[in-house]
């Protein structure tokens, strides 16, 4: 193979998991380290070598780290290169000088090896569409926010006690927030039918088919 070939190999069959937490954001990531320790069994199977240095360099008057990895075939002189930039902060709370280079440097150096051999951090946080890549993670933090978001069986049965002493049909307010039951209602949306509701008089209950008509203009308005 060549050294485009072996790369390729790499490219293909790397899997380096998002193992680490961060415990402040709340999500996982994968560092450096953890990609390199990934990518060395493949790298004795195509026997090539994986080197990284880094470089300061001044763009105006901010100093960045400039990491560059190569994938250096071990059976010919041919390599591959993929470099990275990161900028080093101007001070960063609870680091020293030393600390905020090294940080930057490993920022700078997980992102070249990104490019080189391919790997989509598209869903990390540091990226503009940042959300998690542990589905199980994900799925569960959703959970849990959909449940803050509920409103509770006593709120439920406000609701129905407005809606009976206006003689509203629970039809009516699932159809204005598009629900199909109001215990699928969010917090906000029973707030605003409560709201609606506290506009209306007690009236006896409407009939079967309902005889009263929603007024959807402006905003919150009552339920006829």
């Amino acid at each position: 193979m060549n050294v485009h070939e072996k790369l390729l190999h790499v490219q293909q069959n790397l899997k380096a998991s998002k193992n680490q937490y961060n415990r402040f954001g709340e999500f996982y990531y994968r560092s450096c380290e953890d990609i390199q320790e990934a990518v060395k069994p493949l790298l004795a199977e195509v026997k090539a070598v994986l080197l990284i240095c880094d470089d300061v360099v001044l763009v105006g008057s901010r100093f960045y780290i400039k990491a560059t990895a190569k994938f250096q075939d071990t059976e010919s002189p041919d390599c591959i290169t993929n470099t990275a930039y990161a900028r080093e902060n101007e001070e960063k709370p609870k680091m020293d000088a030393a600390q905020i280079t090294g940080s930057c440097s490993s920022y700078a150096r997980k992102y070249a090896l990104n490019g080189l051999f391919c790997i989509d951090d598209a869903k990390d946080p540091d990226c503009p569409q940042g959300q998690q890549d542990n589905k199980k993670q994900s799925g569960k933090k959703t959970r849990q926010t959909e449940r803050k978001l509920q409103i509770s069986n006593a709120d439920l049965n406000e609701l129905r006690k407005e809606a009976e002493r206006t003689g509203t049909s629970l039809k009516k307010v699932c159809a204005r927030y598009l629900v199909n039951d109001i215990s699928e209602l969010s917090r906000e949306q029973y707030l605003r039918a409560m709201s609606a509701f506290s506009k209306m008089e007690t009236l006896p209950p409407p009939a079967p088919d309902g005889q009263y008509e929603m007024d959807l203009s402006g905003m919150e308005t009552p339920f006829r």
